[in-house]
């Protein structure tokens, strides 16, 4: 409604041909810079690949209309009078504001305000805390430094998540997930913009406290660092998550050394870092959550991928990939289960991709799309909702 104020002339000026000049002017500014940055939206999807997916139809609407209304704000304020002008410049925050509401409902990347400002608001794990006597209803979130010992990957702190069975004094061992969140992120977001500890949360009331403890570990050092999950000059990743972690989480936590009953879940390239881990380590994890899986890993393009990560060999990134491990290393016994968005084409036929591919290697699969989203935290939290459970009962199953 403000942008058509500042769009149409006033009524006084209605019969004049001068004001109605300036309004199509406006009306072409407005028109004009929509258009400029959807083609900037497909440049950067299409030809860079900036973001590793294509912007959905939803998110380029809004940015259309953001550049449209910053566009005809401009004009206003160049054109028009004193009450034209000030409404032109109320429309400036406004014109960035709800687009960028608008986007967030489309990702759902940030469930509350506190939540833009600080990814990560949980305090430190304390090894050292007393136990206690009663069994709490619900688990507990906490921030952990993980080492890089051999490895000497740069992470960032984890964020873990123990079952109220790891609490009470004397706990039994329990299973174990690995999780990662996508990139850009931070292993923060997968409880924040994922919503991981409320699925964790029931399932645990379900099963007299006891669930898979989770540690959802950086695997990317910074938001926009594409590791590619392997060991290569960008840092010895798999080290980080096959040796140091694991390393810690036995001699921190109440975890079961039974590597069978050891998970990885994940999303987008962590769901392709999950899926690489679980190929390429089958006697270390038995089975993985993947939501939005790519094919392999992947930055902008093979050849770019390959140099920076695989010593300029594209043989060596092929073999890399998923499917490719699976076919060399098999996958007997385990389960896996992958997700994306139905809106999501791409990704969800990379999901029926790796699930053919992981059967005919023995792997038990399920493939899940959830309804009328993209690639996107809302695929997430449905992903988690719909099978975290039988995730952990899988995981539980193979536990001593």
């Amino acid at each position: 409604m403000l942008a058509l104020v500042v769009l149409v002339p006033a009524v006084r000026s209605w019969r004049s041909p001068t004001a109605w000049r300036r309004a199509r002017l406006r009306a072409v500014v407005a028109t004009a810079a929509a258009l400029v940055l959807l083609a900037v939206c497909w440049f950067l999807t299409h030809v860079v690949d900036l973001f590793g997916v294509a912007l959905s139809p939803v998110t380029q609407m809004w940015v259309a209309f953001a550049g449209a209304a910053l566009a005809l704000a401009v004009t206003a304020i160049v054109q028009g009078g004193r009450w034209r002008r000030t409404l032109a410049i109320v429309l400036v925050p406004a014109a960035v504001l709800v687009p960028a509401l608008g986007i967030n409902v489309e990702f759902a990347k940030y469930p509350t305000l506190g939540t833009v400002v600080q990814s990560n608001p949980w305090p430190a794990y304390d090894p050292d805390a007393a136990p206690l006597d009663t069994m709490p209803d619900a688990g507990i979130v906490r921030t952990v430094e993980i080492p890089g010992t051999r490895s000497h990957f740069d992470a960032r702190p984890a964020v873990v998540w123990l079952p109220p069975a790891a609490l009470v004094r004397d706990p039994r061992p329990l299973p174990v997930v690995l999780a990662f969140s996508g990139q850009p992120g931070a292993p923060g977001d997968l409880f924040t913009a994922g919503r991981l500890a409320e699925p964790l949360d029931a399932y645990a009331r379900a099963h007299d406290g006891r669930a898979p403890i989770v540690v959802s570990v950086d695997q990317l050092s910074a938001p926009g660092r594409n590791t590619m999950c392997v060991d290569s000059r960008l840092g010895n990743v798999a080290t980080y998550v096959t040796r140091d972690v694991p390393a810690w989480i036995t001699a921190n936590l109440p975890a079961t050394h039974d590597r069978k009953a050891w998970g990885l879940a994940g999303f987008s390239q962590g769901a392709t870092c999950a899926m690489q881990f679980v190929t390429g380590h089958p006697d270390e994890f038995g089975a993985a959550l993947a939501v939005s899986s790519e094919l392999q890993p992947i930055d902008q393009s093979p050849q770019h991928s390959a140099d920076q990560a695989f010593g300029g060999s594209v043989t060596r990134w092929r073999a890399a990939a998923p499917i490719a491990q699976m076919r060399a290393n098999g996958l007997g016994g385990h389960a896996l289960w992958l997700t994306a968005g139905s809106a999501d084409r791409e990704f969800s036929e990379n999901a029926r991709k790796l699930g053919a591919a992981a059967r005919k290697v023995g792997a038990r699969v399920e493939i899940g799309s959830a309804p009328g989203s993209g690639h996107d935290w809302n695929t997430v939290q449905w992903s988690f909702r719909s099978y975290v459970g039988p995730f952990a009962d899988a995981l539980s199953a193979a536990a001593p």
